[in-house]
């Protein structure tokens, strides 16, 4: 990742985000908490060429403001793979690229988008959801300083400018309300629901992994993503893997060691991994990093205000 001098670092997209307080015109956004547009925005406009090009973004933000603390249910409610777990084989492991085949192989990709006058990436995975077509990242991979991203694909499995699964263009994309209004780092959710692709819902050809709210802390996780910064192209599907904390500074974001950088935000993280088949049940996503805490990520808890989110999205 692309290190500042300051204080704290954030994977926003491809780039870093300084997290701390949001400008005041951040704040001061209306909490419209999902963007409509029509999906002919996107055909034909990422072009191989386009998507290799996505490159990071480096947007800071003005440290100091406060954070709103998620609220924890009593009960989990979790939507659940088919697949039991397996024993760790690649346990721990801070940064490496993903050979192990299986059902995420297929359901994580790279995002695409256009933030104002640039192009950009994230990560993103394809999760159980009502509609079949759902797609679950970052709140800052789908809105930031106030604007919902354009030209919003999710590419299933990217390969290098290839889609061997197709684009699939989002219908809409969601936030929490906490992130749609004032981009509150605790709530840093977003989601996506894609248009049918040749007749086909994305579940359809992809899977669909399992997804958990309010399911604790401190959990065995492995966590998935398209790293664009140095070291990484954004090529390849990464992972890290290891027993996940509890973030004591400025949020209460999962943590975890990993040295994924710029371009992997949005990507899943899961508890209960199954490393055979590739399954798992998705606790958070890719977020934010602090510079003094380097080789370190940090992931949403997902309460009450991201399965609020996930059920605007997969009923949409």
């Amino acid at each position: 990742m692309n290190r500042h001098r300051t204080a704290v670092s954030v994977l926003l997209a491809a780039g870093a985000l300084i997290a701390g307080a949001l400008t005041s015109a951040s704040a001061s956004v209306a909490a419209e908490s999902q963007s409509s547009f029509r999906q002919q925005q996107t055909q034909g406009f990422w072009t191989a060429e386009r998507m290799r090009a996505a490159t990071p973004l480096d947007i800071t933000a003005a440290p100091g403001a406060g954070h709103r603390v998620p609220t924890a249910a009593a009960r989990p409610t979790t939507i659940a793979p088919t697949a039991a777990s397996a024993s760790p084989t690649a346990f721990p492991q801070a940064g490496g690229a993903w050979t192990g085949g299986g059902a995420v192989v297929k359901t994580s990709g790279r995002v695409f988008f256009t933030f104002g006058d640039r192009t950009a990436s994230c990560s993103g995975d394809s999760i159980t959801s009502a509609n079949g077509s759902t797609v679950i990242t970052a709140g800052h991979c789908v809105k930031y300083q106030g604007t919902w991203h354009t030209n919003w694909v999710f590419v299933p499995a990217y390969d290098n400018g290839n889609a061997p699964y197709g684009q699939w263009s989002a219908t809409k994309t969601f936030a929490t309300d906490q992130w749609a209004a004032s981009e509150d780092m605790n709530m840093d959710v977003g989601l996506a629901v894609v248009a049918p692709l040749n007749g086909q819902k994305l579940s359809q050809v992809v899977g669909a992994q399992g997804i958990v709210f309010n399911g604790g802390y401190n959990k065995k996780m492995y966590s998935f993503g398209f790293p664009a910064a140095a070291p990484y192209d954004g090529t390849k599907l990464v992972y890290c893997s290891g027993n996940t904390g509890k973030d004591f500074l400025l949020t209460k974001d999962h943590s975890m060691s990993c040295n994924m950088t710029g371009g992997s935000s949005g990507g899943p993280w899961f508890q209960d991994f199954n490393e055979a088949t590739g399954l798992g049940t998705q606790a958070s996503v890719n977020s934010f990093g602090y510079t003094f805490l380097p080789n370190r990520m940090y992931g949403p808890y997902f309460g009450n205000e991201a399965k609020a989110a996930y059920d605007k999205a997969q009923t949409a």
